[in-house]
């Protein structure tokens, strides 16, 4: 069987710094797997950047390509937004492309393409009114919001333990978009 390109997208939220590890994952269930990863979280795995490359064999993205260069990524078959910080939430889900995180997934949204988004924020900031809106605006357009129920959930502010975040669960969802 031909490997299946999952483009994993990530922010700056304790989850995180497992990034090597998720994509070693990823990539034993049968994945190729491409890394972006928002300007914060790119600064905080500055030095597993070089070992994600390599592991990936592609380079991670943290910026936008310039109109001259071209596609370095091979195309998605699914994509996934884990980490998914309040802010990038809500930002995806207001259609705002301030970085190439929000952009990829704003564009992939417009095109119909698979994708699973899975929050990691703690209860206070689970209980702003917008972050609902933005969960059901996502969901209305046909992502796969990995929030509540069979999902992530929030913990209160300080007591999170990122070693806890679903992971397998957003990767089985990204699997199942493509079986």
């Amino acid at each position: 069987m031909a490997s299946r390109v999952l483009h994993l997208l990530a922010c700056a939220a304790p989850p995180v710094l497992d990034l090597p590890d998720v994509v070693e994952r990823a990539q034993a269930d049968g994945w190729t797997v491409c890394a972006g990863l928002t300007p914060t979280a790119a600064d905080w795995l500055a030095d597993e950047l070089p070992t994600l490359e390599r592991k990936s064999g592609h380079p991670v993205r943290s910026m936008p390509r310039r109109v001259d260069e071209g596609e370095v990524w091979p195309p998605a078959d699914a994509a996934m937004l884990a980490p998914a910080t309040l802010n990038k939430v809500n930002t995806v889900a207001l259609g705002l492309t301030p970085d190439f995180v929000t952009a990829y997934v704003t564009e992939a949204i417009g095109k119909r393409r698979p994708l699973v988004v899975m929050p990691c924020v703690n209860s206070a900031y689970a209980t702003h009114p917008q972050f609902d809106r933005s969960i059901e605006t996502l969901r209305g357009v046909g992502v796969q919001v990995l929030y509540g129920e069979g999902g992530f959930r929030p913990h209160p502010p300080g007591q999170g333990d990122r070693r806890a975040y679903p992971w397998a669960l957003a990767l089985d969802a990204a699997r199942a978009l493509v079986e």
